[in-house]
């Protein structure tokens, strides 16, 4: 056991877990941690411009790495700007720890220059959170948070730091395993309840895959593969789930919910058994809940047991890790000697028949306009140009449907996307925490020109770390998804989403010291994209596309997902 200072040990902390990288903004409550990692060659911290960013760039970090992020905030405001992207990560159950200065402890509910009680304001969007009021609690608590982050189902965890807790002299202690009494996640599944799942699946003769984003956050991509290749079952994915199974495989059926695929949604609802897998039945899925699947036998496994029938009743449910719950039903039938697996396939030929002619009937499609930008082709050309390859971030609106259904994701880890927040202006930051994670990749945030412009000014960070993300602009001067409602059930009544007034981006991206690049006619886009990819540094593409072009399929609220309007 030795002697040092709260910041030496909270850096001590993150070093022992293998942080390398930490987004923040510095400020007068922890300015002595700063102080600290200067000291610390082995941590690199990005300054940001914004708090949210720091955030949303340490959940990028965390997406494409399925390591812990981290960002470290000071006090008050310095907080509270960070909300947006705590909320972001619990939403979409991202692990990442937030360290945040607070004032010192004599001050703490004085109303001291900026004190804000952070631990109050996040307990509902944080999976846990922790006031550090002694000294000898902090080396505990530091590593019980990245413990809590990463394990059952991941999230994020706070940390709030007062100042004094930071400069106090304390006792380093050697590391202990972690066992926490009231908190013992299920990683095993149940074999009861496998063996109950796997006899429905053989019974099946339409079953469905319908998988989310807890098959990544568990990396159980390759097991999923497995169990769909074997018994020839259909994958839909979620969102969240988009990359867990090759989106250009035979197998494969797309996005299902408000704005998936014909094809997914008509096979969830005629399907007589839903394999949910890390998902959690969310309403952007379901539609109108008393039309979802109503044929289906459902089996149901997630590792939150919370999650399982809180918003549609299941017949097995399996809590338990994705990984686990599906290398357990593969071994249940590669260890069955009097299973034939052929003649399990078989069992959907007519199944696959049906999908094949809803596909043709209905696939992804868009009306070109002669030299009208579609924003559609742009998503596909950067599919094309990247080999499918790039990790996609994206903001939210039109554009973000429009990434999730023509760029084919083949591969898990590569499709960063605010899910169950919506969060605008989440993109570009995210993909600055991913291309500092992953500088092998190509890096790419599809944008609209409204959400780009919530955290724009990470532009500046990405070129003091030299980092070459390439943005491409679907610029239709609107707010795009909130027009599109306003279309089709407002008689066209566009209240306060006509962007009348916006940068111009290829000279705000060179301001910036960055290189800016504008498409207005479909025949530029290509040489655009390809000039974007060639070039070593931050890109902006502006494509100046249709500026009326819709979202479809699309379901309306309240409606069942077969009520699909089409384009």
């Amino acid at each position: 056991m030795s002697q040092i200072t709260g910041a030496q040990a909270i850096v001590k902390c993150l070093m022992e877990e293998g942080v390398s990288t930490i987004f923040g903004y510095p400020g007068g409550a922890v300015i002595d941690l700063y102080d600290e990692l200067m000291s610390s060659p082995q941590l690199t911290h990005v300054l940001v411009r914004h708090e949210q960013a720091a955030v949303h760039a340490a959940d990028g970090y965390a997406r494409v790495t399925g390591e812990v992020g981290v960002a470290l905030l000071t006090s008050g405001p310095g907080a509270t700007n960070g909300v947006t992207g705590i909320a972001t990560a619990y939403m979409d159950s991202i692990p990442i720890v937030i360290l945040t200065g607070q004032v010192p402890t004599p001050l703490i509910g004085n109303d001291a220059f900026q004190e804000v009680d952070i631990v109050g304001i996040t307990r509902p969007c944080t999976k846990h959170n922790y006031l550090v009021n002694n000294r000898n609690d902090l080396v505990e608590t530091i590593r019980e948070a990245f413990y809590v982050a990463k394990t059952g189902r991941p999230g994020p965890v706070l940390v709030d730091l007062p100042k004094d807790i930071i400069k106090a002299d304390i006792d380093f202690e050697d590391r202990k395993p972690i066992r926490l009494q009231s908190y013992q996640p299920t990683y095993e599944p149940h074999m009861g309840q496998i063996d109950k799942a796997c006899r429905l699946i053989m019974e099946a003769r339409k079953p469905v895959l319908y998988v989310g984003g807890g098959v990544i956050l568990s990396n159980a991509s390759e097991e999923l593969r497995e169990l769909a290749l074997k018994l020839d079952i259909p994958v839909t994915m979620t969102l969240m789930g988009l990359g867990s199974f090759p989106g250009s495989h035979d197998l494969s059926m797309g996005m299902l919910g408000m704005h998936g695929t014909y094809t997914a949604n008509m096979a969830v609802a005629e399907c007589d058994l839903l394999i949910s897998v890390g998902a959690r039945f969310d309403d952007r899925v379901t539609g109108k809940l008393d039309t979802f699947a109503t044929n289906a036998k459902i089996i149901h496994v997630d590792i939150d047991p919370t999650s399982i029938s809180k918003n549609v009743s299941v017949d097995v449910p399996i809590v338990s890790d994705c990984r686990k719950a599906l290398t357990a039903l593969n071994n249940w039938f590669n260890n069955r000697q009097d299973i034939s697996i052929e003649d399990e396939k078989s069992k959907h030929q007519q199944w696959f028949e049906q999908i094949k002619r809803w596909q043709q009937q209905h696939p992804l499609t868009y009306i070109e306009e002669g030299e009208k930008i579609k924003p559609q082709y742009v998503v596909e050309m950067l599919d094309k140009l990247t080999d499918g390859e790039a990790i996609v971030a994206t903001e939210v609106g039109q554009h973000q449907m429009w990434a999730a259904q023509f760029y084919q994701f083949n591969s898990p880890r590569r499709f960063l996307t605010s899910g169950g927040l919506g969060t605008m202006g989440y993109g570009l930051p995210a993909a600055i925490g991913a291309k500092m994670a992953r500088p092998d990749k190509v890096c790419i945030d599809i944008a609209g020109d409204a959400s780009i412009q919530m955290n724009i000014q990470e532009i500046a960070t990405a070129m003091q770390y030299k980092c070459p993300v390439k943005v491409a602009i679907l610029n239709n001067r609107f707010l795009g998804m909130v027009r599109q409602w306003q279309e089709l059930f407002y008689e066209k009544r566009y209240a306060s989403t006509t962007m009348d007034f916006a940068p111009d981006f290829v000279a705000l991206a060179k301001a910036y010291g960055a290189v800016g690049l504008r498409a207005t006619r479909k025949s530029e886009v290509e040489d655009v994209i390809r000039e974007a990819l060639a070039v070593d540094t931050f890109v902006l593409m502006d494509f100046e596309i249709s500026r009326e072009e819709g979202v479809f399929p699309m379901v309306p609220a309240g409606k069942s997902t077969t009520e699909m309007l089409l384009v």
